[in-house]
């Protein structure tokens, strides 16, 4: 019988190298083409669009950055030597892009309404930091600083949009929703 060793490397790998083609795809599309880029100065029916889309990315955002990098923070699961630790990091560099992804998505909605425009586009910047954290989290590099950015930046989201009628709630993607 063969050992149990070199078969869970050889899946580690497999999952890593899955893992960072993903991530590559999940960085992609702006959610332009879903109507997004829609000036503030269009109709009611694409202001209300632009607001449920909003709703649905940064959602889905503040959802599998909870699910995937803070709770398993928060838990212990990104220590050395923790049971499942490099599953939980590649699910959590899964999830930083995919965040990182939907929040911008969210902020190019934010565009198709005036009062939502105004209220998310100072976190722009905030969200841009995040660009690289999906990496740091994959490798294990990610610190209590980094997680908690992760958590101030959908905080602020939720609060922009609480302040222009959009109220967010977290929506948990599917794995395979991570993998784009």
């Amino acid at each position: 019988m063969p050992s149990p060793v070199p078969i869970r490397r050889g899946v580690v790998a497999f999952v890593l190298s899955c893992a960072l083609l993903l991530t590559t795809a999940a960085c992609g599309g702006d959610d332009e083409s879903a109507g997004g880029g829609a000036s503030p100065s269009g109709t009611v029916e694409q202001q209300r669009l632009a607001k449920t889309r909003f709703v649905a990315n940064a959602g889905l955002a503040a959802g599998a950055t909870y699910q995937w990098i803070v709770k398993p923070y928060r838990e212990g699961k990104f220590k050395k030597g923790a049971e499942g630790q490099k599953f939980a990091l590649v699910k959590a560099g899964l999830a930083g892009a995919f965040a990182y992804n939907r929040l911008k998505a969210a902020v190019n909605n934010a565009k198709g309404d005036e009062l939502l425009s105004k209220a998310v586009a100072p976190l722009t910047a905030g969200i841009d930091k995040l660009k690289d954290l999906g990496t740091k989290l994959r490798k294990g590099e990610a610190s209590e600083a980094d997680v908690g950015a992760f958590e101030d930046v959908i905080n602020d989201v939720k609060d922009a949009g609480r302040s222009a009628g959009a109220v967010v709630t977290d929506q948990v993607p599917s794995t395979s929703q991570l993998g784009g």
